[in-house]
């Protein structure tokens, strides 16, 4: 994989050179090895499954996504609907709606496929949340820096975030990047991973309307907007693949990942789910049949 154009992320282009940029590992040879699998994930902080789920089952997600924003008017009528071309006038990132009560997308991301994977990684029963995350990314659009942990940190910490594009993913429509080795760094990264973007103190008149009067966050969620002076503080690579249908990628919740900006005008598809042991508490936030998301009630008071 071999970046032959300039590549941004969040607006900031990334260095591309083998030191700073690089390819996601596979572990498609020891899917049958659970003690392997473990030990790579706790190695890398990621496993990256090319073409384990069946391609028709995202094919049939991605022409479900696909014929709602036609219907909707998001798309360009001039091509082929499954080629999910952007409107010029249309800015999309985060579409979680598209997600509810679609019977295709349930299927690939609560079938029996990856319910048995995390089963076999876990060694027994999971659970996962039931609120599906998805996301359609129109041109120039893309996710900065961040771990997943601040946002879902109530419940086990050992939860597994599990991302899958629904389509082909050249480096040019914006994949998910990983920082290699920064699952390694929650000491120096203590104060981020302790946030919980729904808390805020009682005795701070100004943060008790923002976030428990309007719904909003204590914090933005993300670690920086830049990418690229991140990953020279830190250290590591940007680590990235040119995604299949059939691919998954899942990581712990203190891997730092973003997206490449999505520099065409295809709308790039892709759920983000959370799998853990049944065994252990879930985040109150993300179960149930009415979870209470990031709105009002899920903020919780303190004094600061």
């Amino acid at each position: 994989m071999v970046a032959t154009f300039p590549l941004q992320s969040y607006k900031h282009e990334l260095d591309t050179s083998p030191e700073a940029f690089g390819e996601l590992r596979r572990s498609d040879d020891i899917l049958d090895q659970p003690a392997a699998l473990n030990q790579r994930l706790d190695e890398d902080g990621y496993l990256y499954v090319p073409g384990f789920l069946p391609r028709e089952l995202i094919l049939a997600g991605r022409a479900s996504i696909a014929e709602r924003l036609a219907a909707e008017g998001s798309l360009d009528p001039a091509h082929p609907v499954m080629d999910v071309i952007a409107r010029s006038d249309k800015i999309m990132t985060y579409r979680g709606d598209l997600a509810l009560h679609n019977a295709a997308i349930e299927r690939v991301v609560y079938g029996p496929e990856l319910l048995g994977f995390y089963e076999n990684l876990f060694g027994e029963s999971v659970r996962h949340f039931d609120h599906t995350w998805f996301r359609a990314v129109s041109r120039g659009q893309g996710t900065p820096p961040h771990a997943d942990l601040v946002y879902m940190g109530r419940g086990t910490h050992q939860l597994l975030t599990c991302w899958i594009p629904y389509g082909e993913v050249p480096l040019e429509v914006g994949g998910l990047i990983v920082l290699e080795n920064s699952h390694r760094q929650t000491d120096r990264l203590r104060n981020y991973l302790e946030v919980d973007v729904d808390l805020f103190c009682e005795n701070r008149p100004k943060e008790v309307a923002k976030v428990r009067d309007n719904g909003g966050w204590c914090h933005p969620g993300w670690l920086t907007n830049n990418p690229t002076t991140l990953r020279q503080k830190l250290g590591g690579r940007w680590l990235t693949a040119e995604y299949q249908p059939g691919d998954f990628l899942t990581f712990k919740m203190t891997m730092l990942h973003g997206s490449l900006d999505n520099q065409t005008d295809r709308i790039r598809l892709s759920s983000d789910t959370r799998y853990q042991r049944a065994s252990q508490p879930a985040d109150p936030r993300w179960i149930g049949p009415n979870p209470a998301l990031h709105g009002k009630a899920a903020k919780q008071g303190r004094i600061c």
